[in-house]
């Protein structure tokens, strides 16, 4: 590999703009792909066979008209006053005018709803009074048909007697007969007023028993309201034919200017972010800011304007193909908003670095003499080699993200390594051709003169600057920094054991955003709950008639509301075979709060409610829920997979078992202090202030999975540049504690700026306005920070002076058959020496 690169070094240098010309049709390919393949982002994320996804499939089975998004639209007085008659209907007229809007199944008016909820509850009342009056003329029917029965014994008891008189005396009876006739007609009329009577009774105890059950569904959905108490807020529900998975970016922005249409003068109209979540800006002013920092490192690194600028530009075209070849694939599969800006953060950080390790290789060997294409050539052999291991490094760690199962995560992990291939590619390929473009001016003019110098043999200024004798550093010095360094890490790490997961909602959103503005006003005029509305659904035995189906949904309404920490709930649906009922739940607090993700659990937790019904639970918060808990079971399994895939590669290029572990397990403690920083910042709010975060909330729920790809990939990218300089010092010969001061003084400087680079470029996406983009480029900033500065160059080579020559060790038959492999190409370095 080393040889065929030196060749690829020495022939892009040739033949420069050839391989810039290359490059441009590439470049050209990419924004065509873009361009005709790119169809939007999703601020959606799912997860299949969740449970929340199971209850979404039967509801647009059964009840679709409920299987779909939904989405709210505020309206609120600009003054606080209640709204007038005239702005309520011309929120009515834009509601009435939404039927076309596409993708969007029923638009819901507050004030019809309150309305109708307004005409129960007088139809309570009625009914309870037109039951009291019924009961009342029942009564005094009753009444009358007792008196009448009274009546008609007392003339039986009579005829009775009169028929004995006359039968004892020998009279006829046949006028008694005749009387009686007429006795039993009456007495059978007064049965059949009865038997009447006894029907209305009957009919009475139903309508009281259906009045009641009315009620107490209407007293259980009290805390539901569209419209504020104070009359200054309504809320518009406006509910989708689409899952949100598949719900298109036009459909919202068709409902966003729909009601933005026709301004209502003195009401502002906001979004949920179901509707309006916009897709984060993939680059703004706190990246520029980040690059420009990174430019600050390179001049000083480099100490010439070129060669610091060479390592941006080659940055910049690497982040442009890959991110753009990304996006141009959106159009064929569901591609969530933070794909790209993932790959523009690592395209940026690891484009500049590769580039760099070469650049500054190429410098070193010009500076000792070497002729300029052989020093590019050499340069891409040595660096260049140890630059496709690194990114083979991490690349196979985002590639690794698929075996989570989770399928925006696989993709993201895809998107990634990506740009992480181009940058490689460009970075042996690119920086090639410009340098040879540049030729001696990638010196600065002092150091071009050391250089000339250097190859005319006068060395007298080459060798003027002897630099200090390498000591090894002392034990004493070597168990204090390892008892720090560990500790350090440990203490920052604790904030991880309390850490929560979740998915951002409205009130992370920007403060002028519309989604923030519609989250708080629905927050104070109706309660933290309401943005975190749950669906319910409950399996209904077969076979039900309308009056038992109501009778179910009352015991399945009491069963819920007698869970802690539930506001209302309301019935909503049941569908047409009388099996599925949905309901509407109303938590106490908001959907990123404890409580609320208790009481999901506690609801699927229910035993079977009069022993044969099951509840479901879906809606956003439960969604969410389930896409947390789904990623936080899978981070294990992946970090099991990184730490194995660490040791393996670790003991192939080292041919050490000890380095590696020492390698996997500073990168562990500088994994867990990452999470601690994260939750203290993002979680706890420390220091929320300093980067402007106005909101706190659990941790993104892809964000531990996300850092542990990336933060292992770029450690062993550090461990690589400073541990093989170690192994090179000691195979020369180097005592085994000199060495690691050897190879640790060769490989600071570039590693010290190659770090700084990458802390720049992901902290300025911490100042970006979405908090997904905010907490992702915190904790990729603040790993690097503890990976590079406390773990590759504090404890990783003070544990390797303690172990001495046994960091070295490895059994001979694990020697004799793993292969050779030259990351720094020392064998190459040999044959072409400068």
């Amino acid at each position: 590999m080393a040889e065929l690169l030196y060749r690829l070094g020495k022939l892009s240098a040739r033949r420069a703009w050839l391989v810039i010309a290359a490059w441009a049709v590439i470049f050209a390919l990419a924004v065509g792909g873009y361009l005709i393949g790119s169809k939007g982002l999703t601020s959606s994320f799912d997860i299949p066979g969740t449970a929340s996804g199971a209850v979404t499939d039967e509801l647009q089975e059964k009840l679709p008209d409920f299987g779909g998004a939904s989405g709210t639209v505020v309206f609120s007085t600009e003054d606080g006053s209640a709204l007038t008659d005239e702005q309520r209907a011309g929120i009515s007229a834009l509601i009435a005018d939404s039927g076309d809007l596409e993708d969007v199944s029923d638009v819901i008016d507050p004030f019809d709803t309150e309305q109708q909820r307004a005409d129960q509850a007088q139809q309570l009342v009625d009914g309870r009074q037109q039951i009291t009056d019924g009961a009342a003329q029942l009564d005094a029917s009753q009444t009358q048909l007792d008196a009448g029965a009274a009546q008609l014994e007392a003339a039986q008891t009579q005829l009775d007697q009169a028929r004995a008189q006359a039968e004892a005396a020998g009279f006829p009876t046949a006028q008694i007969d005749a009387q009686q006739q007429q006795l039993d007609a009456s007495k059978a009329q007064l049965d059949a007023q009865q038997q009447t009577l006894t029907d209305g009774r009957d009919e009475l105890e139903t309508q009281t028993s259906k009045l009641e059950l009315g009620a107490r569904l209407l007293d259980l959905a009290d805390g539901i309201r569209f419209v504020s108490e104070d009359g200054s807020t309504a809320l518009v529900n406006v509910a989708f034919t689409e899952p949100r998975l598949e719900l298109s970016e036009e459909a919202k922005q068709g409902v966003i200017s729909h009601f933005e249409s026709e301004p209502i003068d003195g009401v502002d109209v906001s979004f949920s972010t179901d509707i309006a979540q916009g897709v984060p800006q993939i680059f703004g002013v706190g990246e520029v800011i980040g690059l420009v920092i990174a430019a600050i490192v390179l001049l000083v690194l480099l100490g010439s304007v070129i060669a610091a600028g060479l390592p941006l530009v080659t940055a910049i075209v690497g982040v442009g193909i890959g991110v753009l070849a990304t996006l141009s694939f959106s159009g064929v599969v569901q591609m969530a908003s933070v794909t790209p800006v993932l790959g523009v953060m690592l395209g940026l950080a690891v484009g500049i670095d590769y580039s760099l390790f070469i650049i500054n290789r190429h410098r070193k060997q010009l500076l000792q003499g070497a002729e300029v294409r052989e020093s590019i050539g050499l340069a891409n052999g040595t660096a260049g080699n140890a630059v496709i291991f690194a990114g083979a490094t991490v690349i196979v760690a985002l590639l690794a993200l698929n075996v989570t199962g989770v399928p925006f995560l696989g993709l993201m992990g895809t998107a990634g390594a990506v740009c992480v291939a181009v940058a490689v590619l460009i970075a042996v390929t690119l920086t090639p051709a410009l340098l040879g473009l540049v030729g001696e001016r990638v010196l600065a003019k002092k150091p071009r003169a050391r250089a000339a110098q250097a190859r005319t043999g006068s060395g007298a200024a080459h060798h003027a600057r002897v630099e200090k004798p390498v000591k090894p550093m002392s034990t004493v010095r070597a168990v204090v920094t390892v008892l720090v360094s560990i500790v350090a890490l440990l203490v920052v790490a604790i904030p991880s054991l309390s850490m929560r997961v979740g998915l951002p909602d409205g009130s992370s959103e920007p403060e002028d955003s519309a989604s923030y503005r519609a989250y708080t006003l629905t927050q104070d005029e109706f309660g933290a709950g309401t943005n975190s509305t749950l669906l319910v659904t409950a399996q209904l035995p077969s076979g039900l008639d309308d009056d038992q189906v109501l009778e179910k949904q009352v015991l399945v309404a009491e069963e819920i509301a007698d869970q802690e920490d539930v506001v209302s709930v309301a019935p909503i649906a049941v569908s047409d075979d009388n099996e599925l009922a949905a309901f509407q739940v109303i938590p106490a607090e908001g959907p990123n709060s404890v409580s609320t993700e208790q009481l999901v659990r506690d609801l699927r937790l229910l035993p079977a409610i009069d022993g044969d019904i099951q509840l479901g639970v879906a809606g956003q918060a439960a969604i969410n829920i389930d896409i947390s808990e789904s990623l936080a079971a899978v981070l294990p399994l992946y970090l099991a997979v990184v730490v194995g895939l660490s040791l393996l590669i670790m003991i192939l290029v080292f041919r050490s078992l000890l380095v590696p572990l020492i390698a996997t397990g500073g990168f562990i403690l500088s994994l867990f202090a990452t999470y601690g920083a994260v939750v203290a910042v993002f979680q706890w709010g420390w220091f929320a202030d300093v980067i402007g975060l106005h909101s706190t909330g659990p941790i993104l729920s892809f964000l531990p999975v996300i850092l542990v790809g990336i933060l292992f990939g770029l450690a062993m990218d550090y461990q690589l540049f400073l541990a093989s300089g170690m192994r090179e010092a000691y195979v020369h010969g180097a005592p085994a504690r000199l060495a690691v001061m050897q190879g640790f003084r060769a490989g600071r400087a570039v590693v010290t700026a190659a770090a700084l680079i990458m802390v720049s470029v992901f902290g300025g996406f911490i100042f970006s306005e979405a908090t997904i983009i905010r907490s992702i480029g915190f904790g990729l900033a603040f790993g690097v920070l503890l990976d590079a500065f406390v773990v590759r160059m504090l404890l990783m080579p003070a544990l390797m002076h303690l172990l001495g020559r046994s960091a070295w060790w490895i059994p001979r038959w694990l020697d004799r058959i793993l292969p050779n492999v030259d990351v720094e190409g020392a064998a190459l370095e040999r044959r072409h020496h400068v």
